[in-house]
Parts: structure tokens; C-alpha cells; sequence
């Protein structure tokens, strides 16, 4: 028998290049006087610029221009970023934090072992290391957040933290969860497999023969978590939502930038190897995030990229290539790099219907009757999120009837009685242009329950600023998750 010998290779040889060069941060109040300048520089890898801005947008941070650069290996970045409120960053505290997660190993990520500079914990809040965590996917039905929180419910699964996303008919959501009779996550194997048995009867139930679905249910696992918000963003993608997705085609610049649909140019730079791929689209939070998620989890590499955003519009231009080296050759790439990418951007404001804010006590099978009040009283969700902390917990919903038109005002006050707690209509979502109805519009329910109307074109407002700062002022030591 010949024996064969392979080369070891060190596993840390990977790294040795961040470990001489390791990544520089430096933050600049000085240069302008509407933004803080945060400038980041190391050795280059694949995610890395996806990474940073993840942090940012942890911060809830807005990032309004961004310079990106990573030809040669080395990796350089300049983000315009202020705070909700459109102010420079100040706080001492934060500016450190910044620097120090930026410039942690990017290999593991932040580390646990990064000190807490903010008077709060900061985290990536949408990653769950210590609870038991439900994927599903499939094909969206009225109720089916209802059902599926139901039988949580009825097998004694306690929900600490949910998320859920619909887009072109399809539906994902990933729910955190514990042991209801022990705390703590679900890791008995029996257990497990009994959920995900009830589980997927649920969905199998409410699908037709043929159409896309999974339930996943797995225990927490030592090692770096993927941010549940792009882990949704890879469910969607593995559902095929981006299929229907198609570029507006009114012709020339002018209609673009009078146009706020989403617009996906790709070019040809035969002279650098590159392509080259402009996105023009309404401005909003995490935009950034979300493009890169696409990019990212595609395996394109982003070597140059230019970001900027002006009133409620946002431009966006990469230098990509795959990440084998290759450009986008064929028309067949173009198309579905195209119709990922104005996915990606769709995903987060593609909810219809009012936006309702509740924060109410926390307590088992929450999530089981709230959603079951919507659904006893005709409403569809398009779009939920909700995080618990001790006794409390915060929630966001957009709801429309079950046809899709604008809930009637007395339906959500009928709502309102039977959830108890605090609920808010905030208003409707942006953009969203609902289905010809006699019910009373959207902004006017809006006026009524909260004395004032609020102007759909901020670009600068998003589901998850409300929630979680609301959420964050009920405790200074949240670790669950965020949008």
C-alpha cells in the first residue's frame, strides 16, 4: 500500500497577517461638521466589510456616505455616520466601544471578552448563543405565525425573541425560544425531535403539494452565530423570493432619479477586471447592511464601492468580482445578481399594512396570543418582531386585513382591549400604496390614536429605532435580539 504524505499547513497561518497588521480605527469629529468621519483600515478578507458595518448598524448608527477600497489585500474604509437624530457621535463611551469592536479579531468576530464601555451591553443583539432557535421558511398564509407560536405554546416552549419577514408570497422567521418547564435551552434530542415533528406538521399543513418549505430547530452551538437579520436574508434567498423581482424600465437618468423604485445597473470594466454595479433606490436604515448581505453571501468581493444618500434617495456603487476571480460574463449572472440585490433592499420595506408598537408584561405564550388576537379579528401580519427582557417585552407588528387592505380602526381598537398593555399605531409602512378599500386610510387612524400624523417619507426611520430604544430604556443590560 503507498502512503501518501499532504504539507501541514498551520491553522494559524490564515491570521498571520492580521496578527502583524492588525485593523486601525480612528474616529473624526473634525472634518466635518454634520458627521463623525469613522476611517477603519487591516488586512482584507472575505465578509470583512460586511462585518464592520454590522457593527455600526448595531449602534443603530446611520451611515450616510461611505468610502470603500481593498485592492492589494489591505482593506480600507471611511463611513459618514451620526446618530438617529442626525447628530455627530460625542459620547466618549461610545467612540471607544466603536474602535474597539472594529478592531477586534475578525476571525471570532467580538469577542465576549470586549470590554462594556456603554452604560449598557452592547452586542449584536440578533444572535442567540443561549437559546434554542426555530428557522422556518415557506410559502406566506394568513395565521401561520399564529399556528406556529400556538403549538410552542401547547409544548411548554417558552419564546424569549421572534422575527419574521414576508416578501413576493414567501414567509421566514426565526424564533428564540427556552425550556418552558426548566429554563434554559431545549437540548434533550426526544424533546427537540418532538417540536420539529409538531412543527413541520404545521407548515406541511398549511402548504400545497410542491411549494418550498423547512422548519429547523437546533440547539445553541459554541462559535461565532450569524446575525439572525442576515441569517434571515440567507432563508429568504434559499425560499427563492428574488425570482419575481424585476428593475424598472423607464429609460434614461432623468427617469431614474425622479423614480423611487430600485434600480440595478451592471456594467462591464474590461480595463480593471471588474464589475461594475450601480443601485439607486429610497433611502432608509441598514440599506448598507442589507446590500451587503446579498453581495457578501453570493460570493462577490467588493473592491471598490462608493455610498451616498441625498433627501430620501441613496446611491450605490461596487467594483465586484466572484470571489474565484471572475466577473459577471453572462446575462443569465446579471439577471439574478440583479433581482437578488433589489430583493435584499425589498426584504425589510416591503411590510404592509399599519405599524403597531406594544410593549406589555411578559409572560408564556405571549407571542401565542397576541398573535391569536390578530388573527380572530381578521388581520394578517406582514411583518413582526418582539424581544423580551424579565417581565417586560416589546414588540412591533404591521398588520393589514386579511385581504390586504387597511385595518379598520375599530378592528385594531377591538385588538387593543384584548392584548391589554401598551399598544401604539404609529402609521403605515413607507412606500406602501394599499389595495382600493372603504376603510379609513391609514393616517388617519394614525391621527386618531396618536394625535398626530407622521410623514411616511423620513428615510430615515426604521422598525427596529423605536422598538428597540424603547426596549433599552426598560433595562440597561438587554442581550437579546435587534433588528
Amino acid at each position: 500500500m503507498e502512503t501518501t504524505y499532504q504539507p501541514y499547513i498551520d491553522p494559524e497561518f490564515e491570521s498571520l497577517i492580521e496578527r502583524i497588521y492588525p485593523p486601525r480605527v480612528c474616529i473624526d469629529n473634525e472634518a466635518y461638521q454634520d458627521c463623525t468621519l469613522v476611517k477603519a483600515d487591516s488586512a482584507n478578507k472575505h465578509g470583512i466589510l460586511l462585518e464592520m458595518v454590522q457593527v455600526l448598524t448595531d449602534l443603530d448608527l446611520v451611515i450616510s456616505k461611505s468610502y470603500i477600497s481593498s485592492d492589494g489585500g489591505w482593506f480600507m474604509d471611511v463611513f459618514h455616520v451620526t446618530d438617529q437624530l442626525g447628530n455627530k457621535l460625542t459620547d466618549e463611551s461610545l467612540i471607544l466601544y466603536i474602535q474597539q469592536a472594529l478592531c477586534a479579531n475578525r476571525r471570532r468576530g467580538v469577542s465576549k471578552e470586549l470590554p462594556t464601555c456603554l452604560n449598557r451591553e452592547v452586542r449584536p443583539r440578533h444572535v442567540s448563543t443561549e437559546h434554542t432557535t426555530l428557522e422556518m421558511t415557506g410559502t406566506d398564509r394568513p395565521g401561520l405565525l399564529s399556528e406556529i407560536s400556538a403549538v410552542l405554546f401547547e409544548l411548554e416552549c417558552h419564546v424569549t425573541a421572534a422575527l419574521a419577514w414576508t416578501h413576493n408570497t414567501r414567509a421566514a422567521s426565526i424564533i428564540y425560544m427556552e425550556d418552558g418547564f426548566r429554563g434554559g435551552p431545549i437540548t434533550d434530542p426526544k424533546r427537540l425531535a418532538h417540536v420539529q415533528e409538531q412543527l413541520e406538521n404545521v407548515v406541511e399543513a398549511r402548504h400545497g403539494m410542491g411549494e418550498r418549505r423547512s422548519v429547523r430547530l437546533t440547539a445553541p452551538a459554541p462559535g461565532q452565530q450569524t446575525h439572525t437579520e442576515r441569517r434571515l436574508h440567507q432563508l429568504m434567498y434559499a425560499n427563492i423570493d428574488y425570482e419575481p423581482c424585476q428593475g424598472c424600465n423607464g429609460g434614461g437618468a432623468a427617469h431614474r432619479n425622479n423614480c423611487t423604485k430600485t434600480h440595478v445597473f451592471i456594467e462591464s470594466c474590461e480595463e480593471k477586471g471588474y464589475s461594475v454595479v450601480n443601485v439607486r433606490s429610497r433611502d432608509r436604515p441598514k440599506l448598507l447592511f442589507d446590500t451587503l448581505c446579498a453581495l457578501t453571501d453570493m460570493q462577490y468581493v467588493v473592491f471598490h464601492a462608493v455610498v451616498s444618500s441625498k433627501g430620501t434617495m441613496a446611491d450605490q456603487e461596487y467594483f465586484i468580482r466572484q470571489k474565484d476571480g471572475c466577473t459577471l460574463d453572462t446575462d443569465s449572472e446579471r439577471h439574478k445578481l440583479t433581482q437578488c440585490l433589489i430583493a435584499a433592499i425589498e426584504r425589510r420595506v416591503s411590510h404592509q399594512g399599519l405599524r403597531l408598537d406594544i410593549r406589555t408584561h411578559n409572560r408564556m405564550g405571549l407571542l401565542s396570543d397576541l398573535t391569536r388576537a390578530f388573527r380572530e379579528n381578521g388581520l394578517s401580519i406582514s411583518s413582526a418582531e418582539i424581544g423580551t427582557n424579565g417581565d417586560r417585552a416589546v414588540g412591533s407588528f404591521y398588520v393589514t386585513d386579511a385581504s390586504g387592505y387597511e385595518a379598520n380602526p375599530q378592528v385594531i381598537e377591538q385588538v387593543k382591549k384584548e392584548i391589554g398593555g401598551s399598544i401604539v399605531v404609529v402609521n403605515k409602512s413607507p412606500g406602501w400604496t394599499p389595495k382600493t378599500s372603504k376603510t379609513p386610510s391609514a393616517a388617519s387612524i394614525s391621527r386618531t390614536s396618536s394625535g398626530s400624523s407622521i410623514h411616511e417619507d423620513k428615510p430615515r426611520f426604521s422598525l427596529g429605532s423605536l422598538f428597540w430604544s424603547q426596549l433599552e430604556r426598560l433595562s440597561n443590560n438587554f442581550s437579546s435580539i435587534r433588528s
